[in-house]
């Protein structure tokens, strides 16, 4: 039975859970004594060595293995450890060791946390709970593949009395990401919070089974969960792919793994709706060909576009062989799959459609995006791909769906975006035709003009400046230029949500736009206002100087115009998720029109600077309208600009919103916070 299961029992650590689950009993904190015994010698390593804790077996663990703050063995920065030191898998014997390192024996608690960092293996590598009598593993949990660390909580009130150990367990024999780190048991009341902060429940154990609760509940129950972005359950998802609209409905699917949160052996996870904000779990549309053969066969289904064919939704898609397992196949072609009721697809017997890629493209050929050409009115697709100095987009024609035509090569970069563009979108916006694509980790915009053959670029930009790769685009039935798009964290292995067991979201709907400068721009859909539960708190026009509360949400949307006309404050700065001991900090610069965003003290997750140049419309209004989500955060300028990112806070309370004004006066036209509900209601 997972915590969240068992909330009858006076724990008290479940104050802090009503929020998230309304059939949730409120408890005192005061009641996590109830229950509470010493924990195990040693619990946080500060002597410096393993007094208290048996190497029972192997080599990955020893004195090499603790390691203090500044030890240069600790080889990538600091682990995020309680106190000096802590149980660094790597250390005593590298990657390949293996090996358990046994705690003293103590009676169960109520309630045991501990900080676990190193790789991600939940049969070979991980912190467990065995009990003495019988040597049975009672609970264990898994890395994150990061050195730092993240904390754990498990309810232990079924063994309350009993004699138990804690083991560090290494039977990973891998060279990358083969060890497990701990540090930091705590048990009783200590286990739940620092001073008056408490933790955000996270852990594999606490993930109710899928498909035990409805999906708005099930949704509900992790802290790290959004609630109106959409995520698989559990395992892993990227690119989103086939966005379209049928008959009222829309279709999103997701790059997918349902077995582990890392992207392999691809999938398509398929969800619908009727108002592109909330969303329906259909079954898995696509699974990948020959997985049963052997389990490391990487093949898969990857990102493509879907299409009114005639009444029938039609899929294109790059079907991905992995040559490693199949010698002379050809790695990326062009399927399809058809369906007539939106949810059951099947596979053209004839594929591949496109067989292979045109010559000049060793850096990849992959992902078909088809669109409606309004040059000549039939129907064309874009392909991504390139060389070893530029990306290339490819053109392609049709009269069926099914016979493709290559034109040609579409548009070809200077090396300046990466040499092989991922993710091609094509497509008209007013009297210019947009494109954009995925190249060194960033989505870029083209708007320029189109002959039927070939693009030339006008103007170029970023689609986020934040975290979002492998965009889509697709026209609604009201005609309007829609968007989602993966929101990731390129150059990172900290993806905190894989504790407990999943990884990845994808942005909420966005309507995409000319902007006044003649770049592309996006906004939310007016939809998103149907996810407003009670009543908005809104401020109407003042003058704001130090500070102002603007209130509590993990959940919400912040819209907010200043008049910059009469500021004069140098800046001003939006803290988000804050408590006392963390925060995400959004601050506009008056003199270079600069937004930046600082995660550096927002959490477990990656930290750092994103800035972007805001272009102030003509009555020097600045508008910002910002969509929380508990450990999303996408901003919109009124100029079009967007910037998202991932934030992943430690602590229940981090909920509070305050403007923090500095050197003068901020001029409010308006501030307005809504709270949101689920997507999945």
């Amino acid at each position: 039975m997972t915590l969240i299961r068992r909330l009858k029992y006076p724990l008290g650590v479940l104050l802090f859970f009503k929020s998230y689950y309304l059939q949730a009993e409120a408890y005192p904190l005061s009641d996590c004594d109830k229950y509470q015994y010493p924990g195990p010698l040693n619990p946080s390593f500060e002597s410096g060595v393993l007094d208290g804790w048996t190497v029972v077996s192997g080599t990955a663990f020893g004195q090499g293995s603790i390691v203090g703050e500044t030890d240069s063995r600790s080889c990538c920065g600091d682990f995020n450890q309680v106190g000096n030191y802590s149980v660094w898998g790597y250390g005593n014997d590298g990657d390949p060791a293996i090996g358990v390192l046994q705690s003293s024996s103590f009676q169960a608690s109520s309630v045991t946390s501990f900080l676990v960092g190193g790789g991600w293996d939940p049969v070979n590598l991980y912190i467990g709970l065995v009990r003495d009598s019988d040597n049975a593993l009672l609970l264990n949990q898994t890395g994150m593949d990061d050195e730092a660390y993240i904390r754990i909580i498990w309810d232990t009130s079924a063994w309350v009395g009993q004699n138990v150990h804690i083991v560090a367990y290494d039977n990973s024999t891998s060279n990358s990401w083969g060890h497990i780190n701990i540090d930091d048991i705590r048990v009783g009341c200590a286990a739940l919070g620092d001073g008056n902060l408490t933790f955000n429940i996270l852990g594999q154990a606490n993930q109710p089974a899928d498909g035990s609760l409805p999906d708005a509940q099930l949704y509900s129950v992790d802290p790290f969960r959004p609630q109106y972005h959409y995520t698989p359950y559990q395992g892993w998802t990227n690119d989103p792919c086939g966005l379209s609209q049928l008959n009222g409905t829309h279709h999103l699917f997701n790059q997918f793994n349902p077995d582990s949160p890392f992207g392999a052996h691809i999938s398509w996870s398929h969800a619908i709706s009727s108002d592109a904000v909330h969303w329906r779990r259909q079954p898995v549309a696509l699974t990948p060909p020959y997985i049963d053969i052997n389990s490391s066969d990487n093949s898969g289904r990857w990102t493509g576009s879907a299409v009114n064919d005639n009444g029938t939704l039609r899929l294109l898609f790059t079907d991905f062989t992995d040559t490693n397992f199949h010698p002379g196949a050809e790695s990326e072609v062009v399927s399809t799959a058809d369906s007539s009721d939106g949810i059951t697809f099947q596979l053209y017997t004839g594929n591949p459609v496109v067989a292979a890629p045109p010559p000049d493209s060793p850096s990849g050929f992959r992902d078909p995006k088809v669109f409606l050409d309004a040059t000549d009115n039939t129907w064309k697709m874009v392909l991504g791909g390139g060389d070893s100095t530029s990306g290339k987009i490819f053109l392609y024609s049709t009269s069926d769906m099914i016979s493709w035509t290559y034109i040609g090569v579409l548009i070809e970069g200077d090396g300046t975006t990466g040499t092989m563009w991922e993710c091609p979108n094509f497509f008209p916006i007013g009297d210019k035709w947009a494109l954009f694509y995925g190249g060194n980790g960033q989505g870029w915009w083209h708007i320029g003009s189109y002959n039927g053959t070939n693009f030339v670029s006008e103007a170029t930009g970023l689609l986020d400046i934040g975290s979002i790769y492998a965009a889509q685009w697709y026209v609604d039935e009201s005609g309007r230029n829609l968007l989602m798009a993966w929101i990731y964290n390129f150059g990172t292995y900290k993806y905190p949500s894989r504790v407990n067991g999943y990884v990845g979201a994808t942005t909420a709907t966005r309507e995409l736009f000319l902007r006044d400068d003649g770049g592309l721009g996006s906004r939310l859909i007016t939809e998103i206002d149907s996810l407003v539960t009670g009543n908005p708190v809104s401020f109407g026009p003042q003058t704001v100087q130090d500070s102002l509360a603007i209130g509590h949400s993990s959940t919400g949307r912040l819209q907010l115009s200043v008049n910059l006309n009469t500021t004069t404050a140098s800046s001003f700065s939006l803290n988000f998720l804050s408590s006392s001991a963390e925060k995400t900090v959004l601050t506009y610069t008056v003199a270079n029109k600069t937004l930046t965003i600082d995660t550096s003290e927002a959490g477990y997750g990656p930290g750092g600077l994103v800035n972007a140049v805001i272009t102030i419309p003509g009555n020097n209004i600045l508008g910002l309208d910002i969509l929380l989500d508990r450990t999303i955060l996408e901003i919109f300028a009124s100029d079009g600009t967007a910037i998202t990112q991932r934030i992943y806070p430690r602590y229940f309370e981090s909920t509070g919103i305050t403007m923090v004004v500095d050197d003068g006066a901020v001029a409010i036209t308006n501030i307005t916070l809504s709270q949101y509900g689920s997507s999945w209601n």
